[in-house]
């Protein structure tokens, strides 16, 4: 029965399974002495879900114009694809594969899709996954995460460790991510109310909105879009952001602790209402300076703006 088992095993490894276009399947391969798992499909939706068994099982329905589906090992690799025409013909059927594919925890997951949605949760190592026009939604992700989508939207939740989330056109939700966090979003919109402590965004012509709890380090980058920022800034923390044409506003939801030194040029605007200190308008040309200290002013906040307004305020 052993031999028999191992049989199977092995054949599982070897080869990539034959399977015809929209055929429902149940697969499961083993995973001894692999850490890494690929995941390639065109469109449709693909869920992957975290699990304690030693083994990845696919589940589902494939693509209607599916070509061929590959389930196999490549060294320390599971490949999974489901394999499309080179050319789709126009006016055919659009309905894409639907997958459930369940993967150890720990196992380092890789996902590229092209119009695909992705939904994936509790992986503990590494998680990369690329879209270009499907929507990404993920949960309880740590260590090391990265997700990327063209024109779709990102939806996250309860991710910790190092984190990059990014977008062209789609938007940005995160709800009590911790660690160090990245954002990048060019007309997208981005909302993130968060533990971390580490924050990173950079958008173009898209609005930021952050809640942040304790924050020791915020870099804050905007061209035509707007930042508005809930924030505890932590003893000796530290805060810089630059906009132009866009405007900067920050709510310190405790008494801070900082050293602030507000810049404006090309008509912009800088409005203090943390203390009496006012702006110093520049003898020549349209700019001005605001520097003042709260408390025993051992963080720092730097802001500088073109064409836009600053304003810091206490809650």
């Amino acid at each position: 029965m052993r031999f028999f088992h191992s049989l199977i095993t092995m054949v599982f490894i070897g080869i990539a399974l034959p399977s015809i276009a929209g055929e429902s399947i149940n697969q499961t391969l083993a995973i001894d002495g692999v850490a890494n798992v690929r995941i390639e499909n065109l469109r449709g939706q693909i869920t992957l879900s975290a699990s304690e068994f030693n083994e990845i099982t696919v589940k589902g329905e494939l693509d209607v114009d599916a070509e061929r589906f590959i389930f196999e090992r490549e060294g320390s690799h599971i490949n999974i694809k489901v394999l499309m025409p080179r050319h789709l013909a126009q006016g055919r059927n659009k309905r894409g594969s639907n997958l459930v594919i369940t993967i150890p925890k720990q196992m380092k997951v890789n996902f590229v899709g092209v119009s695909t949605n992705v939904l994936l949760n509790g992986f503990s190592r590494s998680v990369e996954v690329k879209t270009v026009s499907g929507n990404i939604k993920a949960s309880h992700l740590s260590t090391l995460v990265e997700l990327t989508s063209v024109s779709g939207n990102i939806n996250s939740r309860d991710l910790s460790g190092k984190i990059r989330l990014s977008t062209v056109s789609g938007n940005i939700n995160d709800k009590n991510s911790t660690g160090r966090l990245n954002f990048k979003a060019v007309s997208g919109n981005v909302v993130t109310r968060s533990n971390a402590e580490e924050i990173t965004v950079n958008t173009v012509s898209g609005d930021v909105e952050t809640e942040l709890s304790g924050v020791d380090e915020l870099f804050v980058s905007t061209i035509s879009g707007n930042y508005h920022g809930n924030m505890v800034l932590n003893d000796n923390g530290s805060i810089k952001m630059s906009s132009i044409s866009g405007n900067l506003n920050l709510i310190f939801d405790k008494p801070v602790q900082a050293k602030f030194k507000m810049n404006t040029k090309a008509g912009g605007r800088l409005i203090n209402k943390l203390t009496a200190d006012n702006a110093i308008k520049a003898k020549y040309g349209a700019r001005a300076k605001l520097n003042f200290s709260t408390g025993n002013g051992s963080g720092s906040v730097k802001a500088t703006t073109v064409s836009g307004q600053i304003k810091v305020a206490g809650k």
